[in-house]
């Protein structure tokens, strides 16, 4: 079943795992047609069951999958092709909310689906959605050159996150639920700001800590979770969840002999055996959406601009970690990176292909202390210093293979 919340938790991973330009730019014909007059997007595409009302966090799709699609292989065919649709969407989500941009009395949503002991209010997950949309279909019009649209679902954007931080955000900073998936939503899709950012950051990390440093995420909030939490300044967090091994966690489910993601956390568990035969997958990929942090951290492989013609190398690291090896057959050739601890040294071997350009952050108190191929970064073709950025060297490269070495100062 082709279900749109799925779909748009796991697109940008799919992407990283194998080619799903042509796969996608078909299903997303059978959205389209599943697309009520209303402007409504359904749960499952094509539309044959669990009804036409897809419901926030699902029925968004209709916006995030098409823009994923741009920007991983950089085809303005596809936002040309759906932005019509697209905008009886946001027009749909417009009406059927208040004139002060919130949720009605009553709507359809399946929630934070399979999250564990925290209930994130339906009401912010539709809010926060309904703003990350009117910011995409902006992002969407601008690419196609339709100004005055690109500048209508900005403000737009801006008045559902006015409604969001009036209505949800206490004067604590703390955000209605409390829930991981609420800060972890609200920092993503950028709803708070400033010193209420750094509050959501601060409670998003405080709550994973009293749970003994584990998540409570379900499908919704563990797509954004670990991207989130490098993106203020936690990828310690980020890499402490993904080394666990106790529940709930992914390394729990391996421990149990898992050789592919789970529907649920506790598909089965010591405690209480398998859960409910009726819907209890174990193989199912919305969990390994958090593969995208992978790549993005790990790795260090970040696309800067569509289609991956400007890349951004910033591989975080790990005192559990000694090495590391990613690579992603984009749509321009191979990107690759490989790093090592060695005698003393960090590694890092990078591939750019063909026709794109490379900024590569790396941890060095100073250019002198990294070399590439063996020479000083001043005497290194394709190399081009631009400057130090706190405790990183920033460069830029351009397409070939490149081996820096890093002496360590400890």
């Amino acid at each position: 079943m082709g279900w749109t919340g799925d779909a748009q938790v796991y697109i940008r991973t799919a992407t990283l795992n194998t080619d799903v330009e042509a796969f996608f730019t078909k299903w997303l014909v059978d959205l389209d047609d599943g697309q009520r007059a209303d402007g409504q997007y359904p749960c499952v595409a094509p539309c044959v069951v669990a009804g036409d009302d897809g419901g926030p966090g699902w029925a968004d799709a209709g916006v995030i999958c098409p823009w994923t699609v741009y920007e991983v292989y950089g085809d303005r065919r596809v936002l040309e092709r759906h932005f019509e649709a697209m905008q009886r969407f946001i027009e749909f989500c417009r009406k059927r909310s208040t004139p002060d941009l919130l949720p009605p009395e009553q709507f359809h949503c399946f929630g934070d689906w399979l999250s564990l002991k925290a209930d994130t209010p339906k009401e912010v997950i539709y809010t926060a959605y309904f703003a990350h949309c009117a910011h995409l279909a902006g992002r969407a019009a601008a690419v196609l050159g339709k100004t005055y649209e690109a500048e209508s679902y900005e403000r737009l954007f801006q008045g559902i996150r006015d409604a969001f931080f009036r209505t949800y955000v206490s004067a604590d900073g703390r955000i209605k639920g409390d829930t991981q998936a609420c800060y972890v939503l609200a920092l993503a899709f950028d709803l708070v700001q400033g010193e209420q950012a750094k509050l959501a950051a601060k409670y998003l990390v405080e709550d994973i800590e009293k749970r003994g440093w584990h998540l409570s995420t379900g499908f919704i909030g563990t797509k954004h979770l670990m991207l989130v939490l490098s993106k203020i300044g936690r990828t310690d967090v980020a890499y402490r969840l993904l080394h666990n091994d106790t529940f709930p966690s992914w390394g729990f489910s391996i421990k149990q002999g898992a050789t592919s993601i789970w529907e649920r956390w506790d598909g089965w568990t010591p405690d209480t055996g398998f859960q409910d035969p009726g819907m209890n997958s174990f193989a199912h990929y919305s969990f390994g959406a958090v593969y995208q942090w992978m790549v993005e951290n790990v790795g260090g492989i970040r696309s800067a601009a569509p289609a991956y013609k400007e890349i951004l190398l910033a591989p975080q690291q790990d005192p559990q970690l000694k090495s590391a090896s990613v690579s992603y057959r984009s749509i321009r050739g191979q990107i690759a990176t490989d790093w090592q601890e060695k005698n003393g040294q960090l590694l890092f071997k990078v591939t750019v292909p063909a026709n794109t350009t490379a900024e590569v952050s790396l941890a060095a108190e100073s250019a002198s202390e990294i070399t590439e191929s063996g020479h000083p970064l001043d005497r290194a073709a394709g190399v081009q210093l631009l400057r130090q950025e706190g405790a990183n060297v920033i460069l830029s490269i351009g397409s070939g293979r490149y081996a820096f070495a890093i002496r360590r100062q400890h």
